[in-house]
């Protein structure tokens, strides 16, 4: 299933262990300060990066996630 939303909706389909790629797009701004891209607690180590391209100025990361230990 493929969705598109913000990083509370990427948190509940992790939260309820639905969750297995992410794809994030980024573009060439700069910003000061702002909000984390998951406000939930995805760590870095369930994270595995798995291609990088370029749409135009954008870059399109995709990562396979993994399930925490202990689900």
């Amino acid at each position: 299933m493929w969705l598109m939303g913000g990083g509370d909706l990427v948190g509940q389909f992790d939260d309820a262990g639905l969750l297995d790629r992410v794809v994030v797009s980024i573009a060439p701004v700069t910003l000061g300060a702002g909000a984390p891209l998951l406000p939930r607690d995805i760590r870095s180590d369930r994270l595995r990066l798995t291609a990088v391209k370029q749409a135009g100025q954008f870059a399109e990361l995709h990562y396979d996630v993994t399930s925490p230990s202990g689900r």
